[in-house]
């Protein structure tokens, strides 16, 4: 699944072009590198997001066939620290 597909469809990112134009400003990064949106993720990649006034780290626990319901976008990854 792209990076910016995950990140809409686990409720990271409220809308799928907001991911790519953060993915695009080099303010997300796969295992610390910056990764642009049409990235491929797989489980156990970490994910960091630079937000204007926070930094979010997850791991990838599952990635999901297509969409999910808010419930079961909570259980597609973990914060990491």
């Amino acid at each position: 699944m792209r990076l910016d597909k995950f990140l809409k469809v686990s409720r990271l990112i409220k809308r799928r072009t907001v991911a790519n134009s953060i993915c695009e400003s080099a303010r997300v990064f796969v295992n610390n590198n910056p990764a642009k949106p049409s990235k491929t993720i797989k489980t156990g990649d970490i994910i960091t997001i630079e937000f204007k006034d926070s930094i979010k780290k997850v791991r990838i626990i599952k990635v999901p066939e297509g969409n999910v319901s808010v419930n079961e976008a909570i259980n597609l990854y973990e914060a990491v620290e």
